[in-house]
């Protein structure tokens, strides 16, 4: 008897220091539970594996990820709680993933040719860069639906100005690509032909620079943008001084040099 052979719901694949974490369940790439799950698992294996050094999210096709999985969380309805233990459970596990996304050692970058919408927003908002393609919308739609995108604006609000944000939360409109390149939602607009091989060369080129460095980087960034102007000095000019007395970097130094006398 032939077995059922189910599709990975993050496919992994690695190459020059870049991994690539395509969203499975085409064509929506919903975040069920068990999505959230299989995309916070590969990001803390991204995290402790030192041959990764830039994670790409990829969500291919027309819907780069529609949020939340609605049928999952309609069945749920049949609970007896009317579904409350499921939701509970089903948010923590998302705000944790986004957390682990966004404060992974490892840059990330959301590729998006398609919708982005609700939690699937929330998900690109998360990573450190977005590089789409022009055909890429984004949506915050849960005014239209009785609701409010309230845990994506989380995320999403710290990337846009407040008018910005209230806009998308407010209206629940489709933006296109032009808008959230003007809003700083997002960081290139690539035509779609080009999106993934310009996308990896970014990614190749990232992988090339020190580890170590990069996630401190990373992580004072980060914190600094939280704190006052003279903390965040204090914060940087530490984290500053330790890149420059890093032993690789001081050994790297001393052979130029000496190269050159």
């Amino acid at each position: 008897m032939n077995e059922m052979i189910t599709a990975p719901l993050v496919e992994e694949t690695s190459a020059e220091g870049v991994l690539t974490l395509t969203l499975g369940a085409p064509p929506a790439h919903p975040l069920s539970r068990a999505m959230i799950g299989a995309l916070h698992d590969a990001l803390r294996r991204a995290a402790a594996d030192d041959a990764v050094r830039v994670i790409l999210l990829h969500g291919p096709g027309r819907i780069f990820c529609a949020g939340h999985d609605l049928k999952e969380i309609a069945r749920h309805r049949a609970d007896a709680d009317l579904g409350r233990a499921y939701l509970e459970d089903l948010f923590r596990a998302c705000a944790a993933m986004m957390q682990a996304l966004t404060h992974s050692p490892k840059p990330v970058i959301a590729v998006v040719e398609g919708l982005a919408t609700a939690a699937g927003l929330q998900l690109v908002a998360a990573c450190d860069l977005a590089f789409v393609a022009p055909s890429a919308t984004f949506c915050l739609p849960g005014v239209r639906n009785g609701g409010f995108c309230t845990t994506p604006a989380v995320t999403v609000g710290r990337n846009l100005a407040r008018k910005h944000i209230m806009e998308m939360t407010l209206s629940g409109e489709v933006f296109d690509a032009d808008w959230a390149l003007r809003a700083g939602l997002v960081n290139r607009v690539i035509p779609s032909e080009r999106l993934m091989d310009e996308a990896m060369a970014f990614a190749r080129t990232l992988a090339t620079r020190r580890a170590p460095a990069v996630a401190l980087g990373k992580q004072t960034l980060l914190c600094q943008l939280e704190m006052p102007e003279a903390e965040a000095y204090d914060a940087a000019t530490r984290v500053m001084i330790e890149h420059f007395m890093d032993p690789a970097r001081i050994a790297e130094e001393r052979e130029t040099w000496a190269s050159r006398t």
